[in-house]
């Protein structure tokens, strides 16, 4: 960042992200190498919903691809990061639904075609936000390779799966149980139910025998109005207090159905009285439970959650009203025994939040078995490998216990499912299948005065309505599972079968994740073969959070095997979970939620990258917090201040590389070969996807061995008339240099300022090469021997740290060699040890002797002493040391006592437990600390 030709004082991210993002585009660096040599390497980006916005899960999946992609391409990849977003047919649809609301209208009043236009506008000026805020993290996608899940060519992907898994007879409509959102109007799969703890009631309601009214079974429930639709009541063949019962008839309160007592051994005996009403059309394990045994459906909810017919007098009430009524009738007959508070787990819908009710719809599905058999097997052989490991056991038992796919959404914004029905082709009865087609509208037709409903296809064309009101203005439109239908590539002009133009679209769209399952080849030009597919496919590695690997992940397995014949990805790299400070879930209810765009803002965006990386570690959840983004602003102060310094010297380079065998300085061997050790820690961690340590490395290098140690070891020559000068700016330079491309991944915008504006390098530095072990040389001894320099200064000033005694006192300081090695290398660091330990006086020498009143510091193959006894008032700094040893002994006591106390060990969070546990084991090494140096006193006193 410069000012004219002046270096600014600070980095400030602001003045700088915009303008080398900007030009980044414009030069098109995160485009491919076209040259088909270089090895390929493909991402593609888990694509964000097109609703959403920035947060803290996308920031950290996007840095940690941003890092691998950046990576790769430096190591001379041709390297491609595919990005894009999801339609995300509920959400999208919702939000469009909702701004509807405030101009007072609904979708049905414009119409499917009309509505659809609406959504399509909102994409347009709404849809791409997120895409903008990928931008603002540093994102290098290949923006012109942009993708959506119901752009054309992805529309023709979608379409051209489900007709050949139709066509192999892999898809298929069934009458089945299905998750309902009465809000949404759709149906849901598991995977979109979200399971909440509730505090609820248990209703414990008396069922009179036929044969003697007087006697009844209990049984418990928490959904009494779904009791209207009971069938059986099931208890269990090992339940002595009902053997006798099985068989017999019991009247449904209320109803006065007859219904059966029946024995199954899936009821639980422990729950309630281990009697338990069976309501086939509302609850999954009943629905299992009636088919087994062959019993009937009665349906008393709808799909809005309201009482169907089938409900009797209470037709047409909320199912939340239905329930008070039923609670209140079964309490004047007195058939409610009692009510027990009771904490049980309530589905929600996983995008409006709303109850879901268990219903039994037609609905579209994939037979999954035949899939998974095939992705089960690729992970077995080792085609695709998960990082962290553990989670290949819980895909494989998801994978062992999967259901086929519901896929069929009752939504107009979607990938409308691509099947025709016939109004006129007769049933195997005789009747003509427009007959069994049943329309609900959402507002009447006035046709003659009268107000039109609904009605079925057949009587509704014969009143004169047309196929564009009925498929413009249905509420509801019904097709029962057993209606001939056919699919078709193309938009049909008429049924394939009797050659009538009478025919009906399926109204329905598909699951978003249908779409999202071929995102790996849908995404490269599939159906097309296109050079990108032939390049980029399989792709490298799927970075993505655990909660979405049965959604997604497992899927894309199957359908990449399916359709391509390989595997979507080599590695799955499974992300943590960002939680705040204290370790606790982000949510608005608890108002610890952190914006991505606010730390940014802050920050800076590489200080916030950074963060996310260095706390990436395998298998541990992020615990984020604002001040960790602080800390590695001054990181970047730190490089900033070491650029500068170094740039001090421009004028005296002459070399681009430094060659370690043509070194002669010790201090200059050294950091070379420590720069090695750091290229070689980083690479072979992102290798391994340790983000955290890769991270890590990069910082220890640079933070402490190269601007602590190397840069101030370089100011002891650079401030004087040596010989080795030029050296040692040739080195500086060189080492720089190459800490700067190590950095760039995690630190794209710093790193970059720095490479082009400042060191005035002709290209970006994120096309030039990362440095690699076999780019690096490495001298051991030098390691070595300066080790020994490294703890002679550090020896000193621990000793004056701990005694407290002031950096601006000039100190004497003796070394006495225990080897010959030993004295050899300090005699040469000699220069180093007095101006870094800011001796006044230093000698090395095997024959020193310790005098009395010195402070000791006992290395490996050398001791340090000082005298100190007339530098310090001894009596006062053991006044000092002592009231801080008592601090410390009475907050070890009571931590002592807290985490001996059993109870606080079982009932405060886990993370308090270890917290508390870390400050102990600090606090006892702090008291030891204190004693050695209050023994260090006595000997001074002495």
């Amino acid at each position: 960042m410069l000012k004219g030709n002046v270096i600014s004082d600070t980095y400030q991210p602001k003045e700088v992200e915009t303008k080398l993002y900007k030009f980044w585009e414009e030069k098109g660096y995160f485009k491919p190498d076209s040259n088909p040599k270089k090895l390929p390497y493909c991402i593609v980006i888990p694509p964000p919903n097109v609703t959403g916005s920035l947060h803290m899960g996308h920031a950290l999946n996007a840095t940690l691809q941003d890092i691998l992609i950046r990576w790769k391409r430096m190591l001379g990849y041709a390297a491609l990061w595919i990005p894009g977003t999801d339609h995300a047919g509920i959400a999208t649809q919702n939000v469009v639904e909702r701004e509807l609301l405030k101009e007072g209208l609904s979708r049905y009043q414009l119409g499917r075609t009309v509505f659809l236009q609406r959504v399509w506008q909102w994409k347009e000026s709404c849809g791409g936000r997120i895409i903008e805020q990928l931008k603002r993290i540093g994102a290098s996608c290949d923006w012109s390779r942009l993708r959506f899940t119901m752009d054309e060519g992805l529309s023709q992907a979608v379409k051209e799966v489900f007709l050949r898994l139709f066509e192999e007879g892999l898809i298929y409509r069934d009458l089945r149980l299905i998750n309902w959102c009465p809000r949404c109007h759709t149906a849901l799969s598991d995977l979109e139910v979200e399971h909440e703890e509730l505090e609820g009631k248990l209703y414990y309601i008396k069922y009179p025998f036929k044969d003697d009214p007087q006697q009844f079974i209990t049984v418990a429930t928490t959904r009494p109005e779904t009791m209207l639709g009971d069938t059986a009541v099931a208890v269990n063949p090992e339940d002595k207090r009902y053997r006798n019962f099985i068989g017999k008839t019991l009247i449904l309160p209320l109803m006065n159905r007859e219904i059966p007592i029946i024995a199954d051994s899936v009821v639980d005996m422990e729950f309630g009285t281990g009697a338990v009403k069976v309501t086939p059309c509302h609850d999954f394990n009943d629905a299992e439970i009636a088919q087994r045994h062959n019993i009937g459906y009665v349906c008393v909810i709808d799909e809005e959650g309201r009482m169907t017919e089938e409900a009797g007098k209470y037709k047409g009430l909320d199912r939340y009203d239905a329930r008070k009524q039923v609670i209140a009738d079964l309490e004047k007959l007195g058939l409610i025994e009692k009510v027990e508070k009771h904490k049980h787990s309530v589905g929600h819908c996983y995008r409006c939040k709303t109850v879901i009710e268990p219903l039994q719809t037609v609905q579209w599905y994939v037979k999954i078995k035949p899939l998974a058999e095939e992705a089960v097997r690729v992970v077995q052989e080792g085609k695709i490998r998960f990082v962290p490991e553990g989670w290949v056991n819980n895909y494989y038992a998801w994978m062992r216990d999967i259901k086929d796919w519901c896929i069929s959404r009752q939504l107009w914004w979607g990938h409308r499912i691509p099947v025709w029905y016939c109004a006129k082709c007769k049933t195997e009865k005789g009747i003509e299948q427009g007959d069994l087609i049943e329309i609900l509208f959402y507002k009447p037709f006035i046709l003659n005065g009268r107000e039109i409903w609904g009605g079925t296809y057949n009587e509704l064309r014969k009143l004169g309505i047309t196929k564009e009101d009925i498929e413009q203005r249905a509420k509801v439109i019904k097709i029962p599972k057993e209606i001939t239908h056919f699919a078709s590539r193309t938009e049909p002009e008429v049924c394939p079968h009797c050659g009538n133009r009478e025919i009906i679209q399926d109204p329905d769209v598909l699951d978003t994740w249908f779409s999202s399952a071929l995102w790996p080849f849908s995404t490269l030009g599939w159906p097309e073969e296109t050079e990108d597919l032939k390049r980029f496919y399989p792709t490298n590695v799927l970075v993505t959070g655990f909660d979405i690997i049965f959604f997604w992940v497992a899927r894309m397995i199957m359908m990449g095997m399916k359709f391509m014949k390989d595997v979507p990805f080599r590695d799955v790299y499974i992300h943590a979970l960002v939680r705040d400070s204290k370790g606790q879930k982000m949510s608005k209810s608890k108002g610890n939620v952190i914006d991505p765009l606010v730390m940014i803002e802050k920050y800076g965006a590489d200080a916030f990258r950074f963060t996310l990386a260095a706390f990436a570690a395998q298998g541990r959840d992020i615990k984020f917090s604002e001040e960790r983004v602080e800390g590695y602003r001054h990181f970047i102060n730190k490089i900033w201040n070491a650029m500068k310094f170094i740039m001090s010297f421009a004028h005296l380079r002459t070399k681009e590389k430094v060659i370690l065998n043509e070194l002669k300085a010790i201090k200059n061997r050294w950091i070379l070969s420590k720069l090695a050790e750091a290229v070689e820690e980083t690479n072979k961690a992102l290798e391994a996807y340790r983000f955290n340590d890769a991270a890590n490395s990069v910082y220890q290098f640079l933070w402490h061995e190269f601007c602590d140690w190397y840069i101030e070891l370089s100011k002891v020559v650079l401030y004087a008339e040596t010989e080795d000068k030029e050296e040692t700016v040739n080195c500086l330079f060189y080492v720089f240099e190459n800490v700067l491309k190590l950095l760039h991944p995690f630190m794209p915008y710093v790193t970059e300022e720095i490479w082009l504006n400042v060191l005035k390098k002709e290209s970006s530095i994120m096309i030039f090469s990362y440095p690699t072990e076999d780019s690096m040389e490495r001298d051991e001894e030098s390691i070595e021997n300066m080790e020994y320099i490294m703890q002679a200064i550090s020896g000193v000033r621990s000793i004056r740290g701990e005694l407290n005694i002031s950096p601006s006192v000039g100190l004497e300081v003796f070394i006495k060699p225990l080897t010959e090695k030993a004295q050899q290398i300090l005699i040469e660091g000699y220069q180093f040890i007095q101006k870094l330990a800011r001796a006044k006086t230093l000698k090395i020498s095997k024959d020193i002797v310790r005098q009395k009143g010195s402070a000791i510091s006992v290395k490996k193959e050398f001791e340090i002493y000082i005298p100190v006894k007339e530098m310090i008032d001894i009596g006062q700094e053991k006044k000092r040391l002592i009231k801080e040893l008592q601090k410390t002994e009475a907050d070890i006591k009571f931590l002592n006592k807290k985490l001996m106390n059993e109870d606080f060990i079982k009932n405060a969070p886990k993370e308090v437990v270890e917290k508390d546990k870390e400050k102990y084991e600090e606090l006892l090494l702090k008291s030891d600390k204190i004693k050695e140096n209050l023994k260090v006193l006595e000997e001074l006193q002495d």
